[in-house]
Protein backbone atom coordinates (compact mmCIF):
# COMPACT_ATOMS: atom_id res chain seq x y z
CA UNK A 1 0.00 0.00 0.00
CA UNK A 2 1.00 3.57 -0.68
CA UNK A 3 -0.29 7.09 -0.25
CA UNK A 4 -0.30 9.77 -3.54
CA UNK A 5 1.62 12.15 -0.75
CA UNK A 6 4.09 9.98 -0.37
CA UNK A 7 7.96 11.42 -1.86
CA UNK A 8 5.89 14.77 -1.47
CA UNK A 9 6.34 18.30 1.00
CA UNK A 10 2.62 16.12 2.17
CA UNK A 11 3.93 13.11 3.57
CA UNK A 12 2.76 11.69 6.47
CA UNK A 13 0.83 15.76 6.91
CA UNK A 14 -2.75 15.07 9.15
CA UNK A 15 -3.70 18.06 7.51
CA UNK A 16 -6.23 18.13 4.65
CA UNK A 17 -5.12 19.28 1.06
CA UNK A 18 -7.05 21.89 1.18
CA UNK A 19 -5.67 23.78 4.29
CA UNK A 20 -1.74 23.02 2.52
CA UNK A 21 -3.52 24.85 -0.95
CA UNK A 22 -4.42 27.82 1.38
CA UNK A 23 -1.52 28.00 2.76
CA UNK A 24 0.91 28.01 -0.64
CA UNK A 25 -1.83 30.32 -2.19
CA UNK A 26 -1.62 32.93 0.67
CA UNK A 27 2.38 32.55 0.71
CA UNK A 28 2.70 33.03 -2.68
CA UNK A 29 0.25 36.21 -2.99
CA UNK A 30 1.68 38.13 -0.30
CA UNK A 31 3.88 40.86 -1.88
CA UNK A 32 6.52 40.92 0.69
CA UNK A 33 6.37 37.43 2.38
CA UNK A 34 4.40 36.07 5.26
CA UNK A 35 6.43 34.53 8.39
CA UNK A 36 4.81 31.98 11.04
CA UNK A 37 2.76 34.24 12.93
CA UNK A 38 0.93 35.67 9.82
CA UNK A 39 0.32 32.34 8.23
CA UNK A 40 -0.92 30.73 11.76
CA UNK A 41 -2.95 33.68 11.65
CA UNK A 42 -4.70 33.51 8.27
CA UNK A 43 -5.35 29.45 8.33
CA UNK A 44 -6.21 30.03 11.66
CA UNK A 45 -3.83 26.93 13.13
CA UNK A 46 -3.49 26.23 16.75
CA UNK A 47 0.14 25.87 16.93
CA UNK A 48 2.77 28.22 15.82
CA UNK A 49 5.41 25.46 14.74
CA UNK A 50 2.87 23.78 12.48
CA UNK A 51 3.28 27.02 10.83
CA UNK A 52 6.69 27.73 11.04
CA UNK A 53 7.56 24.09 9.82
CA UNK A 54 5.06 24.34 6.77
CA UNK A 55 6.89 27.79 5.88
CA UNK A 56 10.06 25.90 5.70
CA UNK A 57 8.93 22.98 3.53
CA UNK A 58 7.09 25.18 1.12
CA UNK A 59 11.12 27.20 0.82
CA UNK A 60 12.44 23.75 0.22
CA UNK A 61 9.89 23.42 -2.71
CA UNK A 62 11.03 26.86 -4.51
CA UNK A 63 13.88 25.74 -5.64
CA UNK A 64 13.40 23.85 -8.95
CA UNK A 65 15.71 21.37 -9.71
CA UNK A 66 17.64 21.57 -12.68
CA UNK A 67 17.11 25.34 -12.99
CA UNK A 68 18.55 27.73 -15.73
CA UNK A 69 21.48 29.07 -14.68
CA UNK A 70 22.42 32.97 -15.09
CA UNK A 71 23.97 33.85 -18.53
CA UNK A 72 25.38 36.84 -20.06
CA UNK A 73 26.69 39.34 -17.98
CA UNK A 74 26.15 38.61 -14.59
CA UNK A 75 27.09 41.23 -11.14
CA UNK A 76 28.90 39.37 -8.67
CA UNK A 77 29.65 40.16 -4.65
CA UNK A 78 29.59 39.22 -1.02
CA UNK A 79 27.57 40.37 1.78
CA UNK A 80 27.91 39.52 5.61
CA UNK A 81 24.22 38.69 7.93
CA UNK A 82 24.61 38.45 11.26
CA UNK A 83 23.60 40.94 14.28
CA UNK A 84 26.38 43.29 15.56
CA UNK A 85 29.35 41.56 16.82
CA UNK A 86 32.63 43.17 18.13
CA UNK A 87 36.08 42.29 15.84
CA UNK A 88 37.20 42.37 12.32
CA UNK A 89 34.66 44.27 9.92
CA UNK A 90 34.66 43.29 6.14
CA UNK A 91 35.79 39.96 4.78
CA UNK A 92 36.62 37.78 7.40
CA UNK A 93 34.62 38.92 9.92
CA UNK A 94 33.73 36.53 12.90
CA UNK A 95 30.06 35.06 13.39
CA UNK A 96 28.85 36.40 10.48
CA UNK A 97 27.22 34.28 7.29
CA UNK A 98 28.68 35.39 4.29
CA UNK A 99 26.25 35.13 0.98
CA UNK A 100 27.35 35.47 -2.75
CA UNK A 101 24.55 37.21 -4.32
CA UNK A 102 25.00 37.04 -8.28
CA UNK A 103 22.45 39.72 -10.44
CA UNK A 104 21.86 39.09 -14.06
CA UNK A 105 22.21 41.63 -16.45
CA UNK A 106 19.07 42.90 -18.38
CA UNK A 107 19.33 46.00 -19.89
CA UNK A 108 18.68 48.72 -17.27
CA UNK A 109 17.04 46.27 -14.95
CA UNK A 110 18.10 43.54 -12.89
CA UNK A 111 17.21 40.05 -14.92
CA UNK A 112 17.10 36.49 -12.15
CA UNK A 113 19.79 36.01 -9.32
CA UNK A 114 20.83 33.54 -7.05
CA UNK A 115 21.79 33.62 -3.71
CA UNK A 116 23.92 31.14 -1.73
CA UNK A 117 25.43 30.52 1.45
CA UNK A 118 29.29 29.99 1.48
CA UNK A 119 32.11 29.05 4.09
CA UNK A 120 34.52 32.27 3.66
CA UNK A 121 35.37 34.42 0.72
CA UNK A 122 38.93 32.09 -0.69
CA UNK A 123 38.69 31.11 -4.92
CA UNK A 124 37.81 28.01 -3.34
CA UNK A 125 34.22 28.90 -2.36
CA UNK A 126 33.81 31.78 -4.46
CA UNK A 127 34.42 29.63 -7.12
CA UNK A 128 32.42 26.61 -6.30
CA UNK A 129 28.94 29.24 -5.73
CA UNK A 130 29.84 30.79 -9.43
CA UNK A 131 30.12 27.42 -11.06
CA UNK A 132 26.59 26.67 -9.46
CA UNK A 133 25.12 30.03 -10.64
CA UNK A 134 26.11 30.88 -13.52
CA UNK A 135 26.97 29.85 -17.29
CA UNK A 136 30.35 29.35 -18.62
CA UNK A 137 31.55 31.90 -21.00
CA UNK A 138 29.23 34.78 -19.59
CA UNK A 139 30.97 37.66 -18.02
CA UNK A 140 31.43 37.92 -14.57
CA UNK A 141 31.84 41.42 -13.30
CA UNK A 142 33.35 42.17 -9.65
CA UNK A 143 34.98 43.98 -7.19
CA UNK A 144 38.83 43.48 -7.35
CA UNK A 145 39.39 40.79 -4.40
CA UNK A 146 42.18 38.33 -5.76
CA UNK A 147 39.66 35.15 -4.99
CA UNK A 148 38.01 37.00 -8.18
CA UNK A 149 41.35 36.25 -9.94
CA UNK A 150 41.08 32.78 -10.93
CA UNK A 151 37.45 33.27 -13.14
CA UNK A 152 39.14 33.11 -16.60
CA UNK A 153 40.61 29.96 -15.75
CA UNK A 154 36.60 28.56 -15.06
CA UNK A 155 36.04 29.12 -18.24
CA UNK A 156 34.88 33.08 -17.26
CA UNK A 157 35.15 36.51 -18.93
CA UNK A 158 35.96 38.46 -16.27
CA UNK A 159 35.78 42.35 -15.31
CA UNK A 160 36.63 44.31 -12.54
CA UNK A 161 34.13 46.98 -12.10
CA UNK A 162 36.07 48.46 -9.24
CA UNK A 163 40.07 49.55 -9.21
CA UNK A 164 40.16 50.74 -6.12
CA UNK A 165 38.19 51.32 -3.05
CA UNK A 166 37.86 54.76 -3.22
CA UNK A 167 34.18 55.86 -2.25
CA UNK A 168 32.45 57.44 -5.15
CA UNK A 169 30.52 55.87 -8.00
CA UNK A 170 28.32 52.87 -7.50
CA UNK A 171 30.40 50.52 -10.01
CA UNK A 172 27.84 47.04 -8.79
CA UNK A 173 24.64 48.36 -8.94
CA UNK A 174 22.84 45.60 -9.22
CA UNK A 175 24.29 43.47 -6.43
CA UNK A 176 24.07 46.25 -4.21
CA UNK A 177 20.29 46.77 -5.24
CA UNK A 178 19.64 43.29 -4.45
CA UNK A 179 21.16 43.36 -0.96
CA UNK A 180 19.11 46.34 0.24
CA UNK A 181 16.24 44.48 -0.99
CA UNK A 182 17.49 41.31 0.83
CA UNK A 183 18.09 42.96 4.02
CA UNK A 184 14.93 45.31 3.85
CA UNK A 185 12.56 41.96 3.65
CA UNK A 186 14.66 39.94 6.31
CA UNK A 187 14.48 43.29 8.92
CA UNK A 188 11.07 43.82 7.73
CA UNK A 189 9.02 40.64 6.83
CA UNK A 190 10.92 38.75 9.52
CA UNK A 191 12.09 41.16 11.78
CA UNK A 192 15.77 40.02 11.54
CA UNK A 193 14.41 37.04 13.63
CA UNK A 194 16.52 34.64 11.00
CA UNK A 195 18.79 31.63 12.60
CA UNK A 196 22.07 31.12 10.88
CA UNK A 197 21.09 27.32 10.40
CA UNK A 198 18.00 28.19 8.29
CA UNK A 199 18.92 31.66 6.26
CA UNK A 200 19.73 29.21 3.30
CA UNK A 201 15.65 28.48 3.37
CA UNK A 202 14.72 32.35 3.84
CA UNK A 203 17.33 33.40 0.34
CA UNK A 204 15.68 30.17 -1.80
CA UNK A 205 12.44 32.23 -0.37
CA UNK A 206 13.88 35.59 -1.90
CA UNK A 207 14.91 34.32 -4.84
CA UNK A 208 11.95 32.13 -5.76
CA UNK A 209 9.82 35.87 -4.76
CA UNK A 210 12.36 38.19 -6.85
CA UNK A 211 12.72 35.90 -10.43
CA UNK A 212 8.95 36.05 -10.17
CA UNK A 213 7.71 39.79 -9.79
Amino acid sequence: QTSVTAGTLFQDTRMPLRLWFRAMWYVTNQKQGVNGVGLQRALGLGSYHTAWSWLHKLRRAMVRPGRDRLAGTVEVDEVYWGGEKPGKRGRGAAGKALIVVAAQEDGPRIGRIRLRRVPDASARSLGAAIREAIEPGSTVRTDPWHSYEGLPALGYRHRVARKEAAVGENLLPLVNRVVALLKRWLLGTHQGAVRGSHLDYYLDEFTFRFNRR
